[in-house]
This record gives C-alpha cells, sequence and structure tokens, in this order.
C-alpha cells in the first residue's frame, strides 16, 4: 500500500505538466513522495498513532526540502533557523515567480521548491488517508486538487493521457487496497479431490490437486468497470459541444497546431468575435527590453467619429510612405516628457491571417521587417497593401514617452489642426451625452482633470459593469443607450464613448485598438490571446503627444489584462482643481471613490489575473466587519456536529414506533417465526438493541458472545445499580431471553421495557463522568457503528448485483 500510495501520487501529479517549460518539476516531486513514503513506512513499523504518521510524514518532507534546497546552510541533514530562513525566502519569490509569468513558467528554484512542496503534502495526506486509516476512496480528494490547479489557471486543461494515467493510479490504490482488506480475512481455504488412480507399489501417492475458488470472472468485472469509467470521463467531455474547443480529445484545432485562422480586430468590425473566442488563440509572442514592463500593442488609430461609429479616414500611400529600414516620422506632439527607446521582438502566429496593419507599441520610431509595409505619418500605423503579419518575424524600435501628471496638467494649448480634426463632433450627438460630459467634470481646471473624472466614472462612480453579452454598438443612439440607461458593454463601448466625451469637452481624442500587453510567460517574453485584444481612447497632451487612458473595468470583473496607467490617476480635489506637480497619488477624499487604484503600467499581470481591486471592490465600498459569514459558518458546523445526535434519537423513535404497527400476517409461517413477529418479543428485542447502543454510546464493555442473563449480572457488578435499576435490567434480559430461545411469550409489556430501558440508560450515564455523557449525546459510537454496518451491506449487496451481472451472459448461454 505504501508502494502503490507513492503511485497514485506521482500518477496524480502528471496533471501539472502544462505548467511548466521543463521536466525537471517530476523529478522534485518524486523526491518529495519518496521521502514522505519512507517516513510513514517508519511510523507505522513503530506502530505509532496515525497522527504521529502525519507529523511523521510532515518531517519528512522537510528533511527532503531542507536537503535538497538548503543544504548548505543546515546543520548536516537537520534544518537550522538557517536553512529554515532560506526555504521561506525561496518559497516566496517562487510564489511572486508564479503570479508573475503565465503558463507555462520557468523552472525557477522557487517554483520547483513550491512544486516538491505541494506534491509532498498530497503524498502526506494520501499515505495517512491509504495507508495508514485504511480509507482508500477518500484518498482521491487531494489526488484530485493537484488537477484543479491546471484547470483553474489553464483554459487548455488537461491532456487525456495524463488524465488517465491519473485515474489509473487511483484505481491501482483502489485494487491494492481492496486486496489487503481480503487478504486479512487469512488464507483461502480450498477443497481438495482424492485422485481415483492407484499409486504402484514403493511409489509416493500423486499429489492431490487443489481445487481454488474461480475470482477470475469477478476480477475481470472490476477491471471492465474501471476501463468503462475512465473511458467514459474522458470521451464524453470530448464529446459534448462547447466543453472541448480543441476537438476530440485534444487533438483537433487549436493554438497548439493545425490549419485554425486567427483573424484579427479590424476598426470596421465589433472586437466581439475575438474577445468571445472559446479557444483563445495564441496571436502573437514578443520579447522586450522595457525595464517597466510592456505598453500596449497599437494596430489602429481611430481618428474620424461619424455620429455611428468609429473609423480611421482613408489613408492616401505613396512609395514614399515604405519603411525601407528608415527612421519614421516623429510622434506628434512629444516634446517635453521624458522618453525611453524601447526595442520589441515580435513573432506573430502562422495561423494569423489577413492581419493588414503591424500590432507594435507606441510611438515606433524603426520597424525592421520583411515585404512591403507602409506608416501613415500623422497616426504612425504601419500596414500593407498586400502583405499579411501572419508568420513574420519583426523588430521595432520604439519611443515610449514617460510623462508625468504635473507635465500633462500644465500643458499648452493644441494646434490649430489638430483641433479642428480631432474635436469635431457630430451634430446628431443627443444633448443628454453633452450635458453628461459637462457635469461629470464640473469645476474642473484643467484636461488633465476631465480626463481623470471621465475615467474614474467610467471604471468607478458611474455604477458600469463589463458584459461580453452586450450587443455591439452599430448607431449612433447605441452609445447613447450605454451612457445614460444600460451601463453593461465592453472595451468598444468604453473606448468609444470616453473619446467622444472628451471631444464634446474640447479635448483631441481618438480611439485606439491592438491589444493589452498580454502574459509574461519568462522574463522578458510575453505571450499575446485573440482574448487581450483591446479598444482604449487616447487624447492629445501638447507636450506629450497622444496619451493612453483606460476607461474599460481591469481585473476578474472586466478586461483581464488592461491597465490604467499612472499618470491617469493623479489626486483631484474636491473643487476640482487639480493638485499640479504633486497630483500624482490616487485621490481618497471621496466616499465613493475608496477603491484601490488600477495597478501602474509596469506592473506585470496574467490572464488569469484579475485586479483584486475589482473583485473586491463591492465589499471594499461597506468596509467592516461582517458576521455574516461567520454565523452560517458555526451554523453549518452545529449542524454537521447534530447528525449522529439526530440520527441516534430517529433511530430510537423508529424502533419504538414499529411496535404500535400491527404485524403484517404470515400465512403457513413456522412456529418460531410467529414467535419472532409476536409484538411482546419484538418489544423484547427492540429494548435488548436499546440497551445496548447505550452501553456502546457510555463506553461499556460489550460481549457479543455473552448470553442475556450474564450480560446482566455483568453489568448490574459493574454498574453498582440500586434495586430499581436492577429490576430494570433484570426484566429487559429476562424479556430478551424468551424471545430468543423460547417459545413463550414474554410477559413484560412494551410499555414497561421502555421505561425500564431509560431507566438503565440513567444508570449508564450516571456510572461514567462528564465527558463521556456528553460524547453519548453528541456523538454516540453506536450510530457511528450502524453507519459503518450499513455501507458494509450496501457493498456486498453491490457485489452481489455485480456477479449476477457478471453471470448474466452465461446463463443466457445455457439457456
Amino acid at each position: 500500500m505504501t508502494v502503490m500510495a507513492g503511485v497514485a501520487t506521482l500518477a496524480g501529479s502528471l496533471g501539472l505538466y502544462p505548467l511548466f517549460e521543463r521536466s525537471g518539476w517530476f523529478w522534485a516531486g518524486f523526491g518529495a513522495v519518496l521521502a514522505v513514503g519512507g517516513a510513514g513506512l517508519l511510523a507505522r513499523r513503530l506502530r505509532l498513532p496515525a497522527l504521529v504518521n502525519l507529523l511523521f510524514g510532515l518531517v519528512g518532507l522537510l528533511l527532503y526540502l531542507n536537503l535538497a534546497y538548503a543544504a548548505s546552510e543546515s546543520w548536516f541533514v537537520l534544518p537550522s533557523p538557517a536553512s529554515v530562513r532560506h526555504l521561506v525566502d525561496l518559497g516566496e519569490n517562487g510564489w511572486l515567480a508564479a503570479n508573475r509569468y503565465a503558463a507555462p513558467v520557468p523552472l525557477l528554484p522557487g517554483i520547483e521548491l513550491l512544486v516538491a512542496a505541494g506534491v509532498g503534502l498530497v503524498a502526506v495526506l494520501v499515505d495517512l488517508l491509504a495507508v495508514r486509516l485504511r480509507r482508500a476512496a477518500p484518498a482521491g480528494l487531494p489526488l484530485l486538487a493537484m488537477y484543479s490547479v491546471p484547470a483553474a489557471v489553464r483554459e487548455d486543461g488537461v491532456n487525456w493521457l495524463a488524465f488517465g494515467a491519473g485515474a489509473f493510479g487511483f484505481l491501482a490504490l483502489l485494487m491494492a487496497d481492496a486486496r489487503e482488506q481480503v487478504g486479512g480475512w487469512g488464507r483461502m481455504v480450498t477443497s481438495y479431490h482424492r485422485q481415483r488412480e492407484v499409486p504402484l507399489a514403493g511409489a509416493a501417492p500423486p499429489a492431490e490437486p487443489a481445487v481454488r475458488p474461480d475470482a477470475a470472472a469477478l476480477a475481470a468485472t472490476g477491471r471492465r468497470i474501471a476501463l468503462g469509467a475512465v473511458a467514459v470521463a474522458v470521451l464524453v467531455p470530448a464529446a459534448v459541444p462547447g466543453l472541448q474547443p480543441r476537438g476530440m480529445l485534444g487533438m483537433g484545432g487549436g493554438a497548439g497546431g493545425g490549419t485554425q485562422t486567427v483573424t484579427t480586430p479590424d476598426p470596421l468590425v465589433s472586437l466581439k468575435r475575438e474577445l468571445t473566442r472559446l479557444d483563445d488563440s495564441v496571436v502573437l509572442t514578443y520579447k522586450t527590453d522595457d525595464p517597466d514592463g510592456p505598453d500596449y500593442l497599437r494596430l489602429y488609430a481611430l481618428d474620424k467619429f461619424d455620429g455611428d461609429r468609429w473609423t480611421y479616414s482613408p489613408l492616401q500611400s505613396s512609395a514614399k510612405d515604405r519603411l525601407d529600414g528608415r527612421d519614421l516620422p516623429a510622434p506628434p506632439g512629444l516634446s517635453v516628457a521624458s522618453v525611453r527607446e524601447v526595442t520589441t521582438r515580435v513573432h506573430v502566429r502562422s495561423e494569423v491571417k489577413d492581419m493588414t496593419f503591424l500590432p507594435v507599441p507606441y510611438a515606433p520610431s524603426r520597424v525592421s521587417v520583411k515585404g512591403d509595409w507602409r506608416v501613415h505619418g500623422p497616426s504612425l500605423m504601419l500596414y500593407s497593401l498586400r502583405d499579411s503579419a501572419g508568420g513574420r518575424d519583426y523588430i521595432v524600435r520604439s519611443l515610449r514617452a514617460r510623462p508625468t501628471a504635473a507635465q500633462l496638467a500644465a500643458a499648452g494649448t493644441y494646434p490649430a489642426e489638430v483641433v479642428a480634426h480631432y474635436t469635431a463632433v457630430p451634430r446628431n450627438v443627443p444633448p443628454q451625452v453633452r450635458q453628461l460630459a459637462q457635469q461629470i467634470t464640473s469645476g474642473s481646471s484643467s484636461a488633465l482633470t476631465q480626463a481623470v473624472r471621465l475615467q474614474r466614472w467610467f471604471t468607478q462612480t458611474g455604477g458600469f459593469s463589463y458584459d461580453l453579452k452586450a450587443p455591439a454598438p452599430q448607431r449612433g443612439g447605441d452609445l447613447a443607450d450605454f451612457l445614460l440607461h444600460s451601463r453593461r458593454g465592453y472595451c468598444e463601448q468604453f473606448a468609444a464613448s470616453m473619446a467622444l466625451m472628451a471631444r464634446i469637452l474640447g479635448i483631441p481624442s481618438r480611439v485606439a485598438m491592438g491589444y493589452t500587453p498580454g502574459s509574461e510567460v519568462r522574463p522578458g517574453e510575453w505571450v499575446v490571446r485573440s482574448r487581450d485584444a483591446h479598444a482604449w481612447p487616447e487624447l492629445y497632451f501638447e507636450g506629450s503627444g497622444w496619451v493612453r487612458f483606460e476607461p474599460t473595468p481591469a481585473g476578474a470583473a472586466g478586461q483581464g489584462t488592461a491597465v490604467a496607467p499612472g499618470y491617469s490617476l493623479p489626486a483631484v480635489s474636491a473643487g476640482g482643481g487639480s493638485d499640479g506637480g504633486t497630483a500624482e497619488t490616487p485621490d481618497t477624499s471621496s466616499p465613493t471613490d475608496a477603491e484601490s487604484p488600477s495597478p501602474s503600467p509596469s506592473a506585470r499581470h496574467r490572464n488569469d489575473e484579475g485586479g483584486e481591486e475589482a473583485a473586491t471592490g463591492q465589499d471594499g465600498k461597506k468596509g467592516g466587519f461582517t458576521a455574516a459569514p461567520w454565523v452560517a459558518g458555526a451554523v453549518l458546523i452545529l449542524l454537521l456536529l447534530a447528525v449522529p445526535m439526530g440520527l441516534r434519537m430517529f433511530t430510537r423513535r423508529r424502533r419504538w414506533a414499529a411496535l404500535t404497527s400491527p404485524p403484517k400476517p404470515r400465512p403457513r409461517a413456522p412456529a418460531s417465526q410467529a414467535a419472532w413477529d409476536d409484538p411482546a418479543a419484538g418489544a423484547a428485542h427492540a429494548a435488548w438493541r436499546e440497551m445496548r447502543a447505550d452501553a456502546l454510546d457510555h463506553g461499556l464493555e460489550w460481549r457479543a458472545s455473552d448470553s442475556p442473563r450474564a450480560t446482566a449480572r455483568r453489568l448490574g457488578e459493574l454498574l453498582e445499580l440500586d434495586a430499581a435499576g436492577a429490576q430494570a435490567l433484570t426484566r429487559i434480559a429476562r424479556a430478551e431471553e424468551l424471545a430468543r430461545y423460547s417459545l413463550s411469550r414474554p410477559a413484560e409489556p412494551p410499555e414497561r421495557l421502555r421505561a425500564d430501558v431509560r431507566t438503565v440508560r440513567e444508570a449508564f450515564a450516571a456510572s461514567v463522568g462528564r465527558r463521556a455523557r456528553w460524547r453519548a449525546r453528541l456523538l454516540p459510537p453506536s450510530t457511528m457503528t450502524q453507519t459503518g454496518t450499513a455501507l458494509r451491506t450496501a457493498g456486498n449487496r453491490a457485489l452481489d448485483v455485480t456477479a449476477r451481472l457478471n453471470d448474466l451472459p452465461a446463463r443466457i448461454r445455457r439457456r
């Protein structure tokens, strides 16, 4: 069992393979399983209690981790304070790295330590349950917990081969446990048939062959059931539409291979198709040398709003717009803010089709890419008239502006051409939208303060919610309905609405479309998926150029990888003025704005992470202590504790209630059966069973081999009963003796026996301590015994049904 518990744990750990780049994690877990198994075996050899078995397993795991990851700081092989601190620090680094990278993560020492510790803890629980406590079935719960990790982190789930290996490992553990349970009954009894042949003189008699029971059919049935169960678990989810987007058994299309087409956001087509894809296909991967983390990757700059939708103005392309390895035009308006040059190496997946615009971080200054690619000077969009970005590798050098809140607040007046082109608002915009924009920013003293208040209204105070089920805006009235009524939508509505309201306020704006930074898979390397498609507004500030804002809710309740830039979170005074150069900290003076700000643009993030502020924002508004979860938990615990007591009371009532109903007639019943069906005999048996249960509940010894008279005599001597108690005990034993061994009817009526049982129960309670009395009331052992008997009976019946089903084909053939 020790070996099979370790094998089942290792087989279950195979489901963790999608989380790591290399296979070294398996050997770290293998060593932990060996250490735990050895410690548990030692505890069982010493015949120590189950709790000590658990402690031995944990100590064995600690010794292994100390030897493998902190040997240089240990006392020989024993942990020292320095080695324990090293393990804790290494574990914290591993936890930070695991939350920093997206799967598959690099196998850093800290991550490897966490894997070894996690697999080791599962091994400790499996060893305790399956080997020490002989409860192999509940040992499947910690094994199942290992599958929940990749299922929660990766949408692709676990490969069916890894699942099958873990399932067969668990089934092997169950079979080994059943084999040892049967072996504990003793040696198999076999029958011998004497040979008919007469041996020759002087020769030894021939050996008498043993005829053993044929258990092959039953074993084959068990194997068939196990194989069928695993097959159903693997095949049914693969066949149900929607549960397996990658096809049957994961061998269909998907991000990992095949010819699946990955489309890209188009300014004339809704983003919803990308954001709601089931497969969440990989679009591109890239490496960057930006120490603060990458910015968004932009495809389009939509500068034209026609009253219904945003799009870009017609591009007038000519040969002079070709890249040809030359420097690109300088970004408009960028003259004051500090700039950092960033190099990004991008690889677009070959499955991507019809991507005629290059996704690049703003603002690109030089691009090395094969093919006929051109640049639109005013917007710095990179496009091609005939080539696609699918399957291409290119290098982008870009100028990343780092404006401060003070620089944005002190921005000068806008150039006339910028105002004319980027503040145009159609006449059909409803007046309610214009009034709303003025109302939200009332009292603001600068364009930055207005922009910050608009962003905060969308993300915090306006009552908006992120909803991919909302219809895409097709008409101007759709945006008005989003702002004034529904307030439910996704990034396209948020970006389009904020850009429109900024133009109403006189701030030059446009809508950008592309991708968020995606998820970091290893240091400096990121992956972008189709659900990272995004739209956001860009506002113009003289001296800083086009600046990104983020009105779309982020985190678990919004766009998972959206990040609000730090300069968009300055404090805004109650009077509406900007705090100038010192306004780079979030405002927490207003009760309605008490939520935590979005993370800084340098924050690393991953697809499966949600901002904590989004997930806990509602609770954060209320604040204080809430007793509801504690009360609910306490009620649940009390209900669970009351189950044994309630079951005991129910059994007692049912026993006596059965005596009030008339017995069913049994025609042609023998005399002995008539005695058992007699109400007086039934009352005697019920009283005897109740007294036995009460004795077990109070911790008194009950010998099944004793006769009723011997039991009464022994209990009377043990309890030192008074006259009433002794008479009650004698009457119960006498009635059971007559009902069990004699055909005469017991003389005691049921009411008298029931009263005698209560008298004896009170004597039992008076003879034991307070702790035993409370245990008899709250956790009666007789109930536990009754439950175990019921489970064994159900198991035996299941085995009988299985044997009959197995013999059914043979019986049909004989007929």
